[in-house]
């Protein structure tokens, strides 16, 4: 009896500690990036459209960069956007149309010249 409920606490204690997970059918991949700095590309479907998220976390606050989206290789979004926040890091968000098949792009360039991109197919 004492094994089954160190077992399950053990088990409960895991899941508590498991990063949360991504909704079904979302596309999470990570970037590469020239430098320390790490990014990630996620796309989910919301109301028949596609989600785009593309995040970027150089852990140094204050440092714009310069973000260029891409679907089917035609770019639909240019923005800047400054890290902040406690981890350093920011968010490009936009939704787009489109279905299986879109294939999304993201780049950004700091001043100094790092990159970072990350590309996903939507299924």
């Amino acid at each position: 009896m004492r094994f089954r409920v160190l077992t399950l606490t053990l088990a409960l204690l895991g899941l508590a500690a498991a990063p949360a997970l991504a909704k079904d059918g979302d596309i999470e991949r990570a970037g590469t990036c020239s430098g320390a700095t790490s990014a990630e590309l996620k796309l989910s479907e919301e109301n028949g459209r596609i989600e785009v998220e593309f995040e970027v976390d150089q852990n140094r606050n204050g440092v714009r960069w310069q973000v260029v989206l891409k679907r089917n290789g035609t770019k639909f979004a240019t923005a800047s956007r400054t890290t902040g926040g406690a981890s350093g890091s920011f968010e490009l968000r936009r939704v787009i149309s489109g279905g299986a098949g879109t294939k999304v792009t993201a780049r950004a360039v700091s001043p100094s010249g790092e990159t970072c991109s990350a590309s996903a197919t939507f299924a």
